[in-house]
């Protein structure tokens, strides 16, 4: 398809368009390093999706929670942590974390060297660009770039860091030390998360890590380059997460909203903290209490840079089955979904564009 029924041009070729950008090698940042003043066709979205990218008049939550996890081993707080924790991720699907214990030079220096990954020149960046991802370490610009009705303006390098990481001389130099060190604080940090959303559950601590939890991993680092026509594109469209859950770490420029009750609501950034989220298997698993939600990243309107970095736990196994724990299934709550490998469920994420993409209604039965 050209897109000329979208576009009312004949003389647009969306898939040539497409073709040439990626075979730049340059991402977006060698859009906007040469200059333009105007975003390629190829990234202006459809009327539809932009419709609700200015704020609303409706009331919404001036954020979403913010949890100190200060205390959490002991047992004057952990109970209310647990409960914050249970509670914001059945209502929201987010929360953000502060005394997590990783060092705010560790964050800063994490997202300086992401940074400074993406802002190298050009004949460096691209020698990594690359939709191959055969040996853990891939740059591109849009993920699903060949699949959706139009691009986003962002660039990201990501890293299988698990169950194999790969060589560490494969990682960008300009990052690498970084990027070992923050995959090894998040595990630690998403040890402990996990022992608290276990009990959240009502389940015994080690519960959801016997799931392998934190074996697979993927560690993408963001760029979103200031976008001279932020209200005609997305910087990552709406969507949720397919893993189990994600730690983010974002910058303080802020852009990423998720959906709360039918509206758009801020996640503003608060100074040393993390973004948690949980994701479509950690809904599944849980049998519809936790929720995975729809979120998104409006393109970048300010003059800086904007840069995050996540990374989404997955089950180290693919060939185990998974479906809602046994615990959580009752008569009065039967099993909302069915049971599948992680292959078949990854393999059906990776087969469709990420606009409004969620897996667990693939996976939703019927119950009485």
């Amino acid at each position: 398809m050209t897109g000329t029924a979208i576009n009312g041009n004949e003389n647009y070729d969306r898939a040539r368009e497409v073709k040439q950008f990626d075979d730049s090698k340059t991402g977006v940042k060698g859009l906007v390093d040469s200059g333009l003043t105007s975003i390629p066709r190829i990234f202006i979205h459809p009327p539809e999706t932009l419709s609700d990218l200015k704020p609303t008049s409706q009331t919404r939550p001036d954020s979403i929670p913010t949890i100190d996890l200060s205390g959490s081993d002991s047992e004057d707080r952990r109970p209310s942590i647990v409960d914050q924790i249970g509670r914001a991720a059945r209502e929201f699907g987010f929360f953000q974390v502060t005394n997590h214990g990783i060092p705010t030079e560790t964050l800063d220096r994490t997202i300086a060297a992401i940074k400074g990954f993406h802002e190298q020149p050009e004949e460096i960046r691209s020698k990594v660009y690359t939709r191959e991802s055969g040996t853990g370490v891939s740059y591109i610009s849009n993920v699903d770039l060949f699949q959706s009705k139009a691009a986003s303006w962002r660039d990201t390098i990501q890293l299988r860091m698990g169950p194999t990481p790969p060589a560490p001389e494969l990682i960008p130099e300009i990052c690498r030390k970084e990027v070992v060190e923050w995959d090894k604080e998040v595990v630690r940090l998403g040890e402990i998360l996990l022992g608290l959303m276990s009990e959240g559950l009502g389940l015994n601590t080690e519960r959801l890590k016997e799931l392998t939890f934190l074996e697979g991993r993927v560690m993408v680092g963001h760029y979103y380059p200031h976008c001279p026509q932020p209200d005609l594109t997305v910087g990552l469209n709406c969507h949720t997460d397919p893993g189990a859950f994600t730690v983010v770490l974002q910058d303080q420029t802020g852009g990423l909203q998720i959906k709360y009750d039918g509206v758009w609501v801020d996640v503003k950034p608060v100074p040393g903290a993390l973004v948690i989220n949980v994701g479509d298997l950690l809904q599944i698993v849980s049998n519809d209490e936790y929720k995975s939600v729809e979120h998104r990243v409006l393109a970048n309107s300010s003059g800086e840079p904007r840069v995050s970095i996540a990374v989404f736990f997955n089950p180290g196994k693919r060939e185990e089955l998974y479906g809602p724990l046994p615990e959580l299934v009752s008569p009065e709550k039967p099993a909302h979904f069915r049971q599948f490998t992680l292959s078949e469920f990854l393999g059906r994420f990776f087969t469709k564009e990420l606009d409004g993409k969620s897996l667990k209604n693939y996976f939703r039965q019927e119950t009485e």
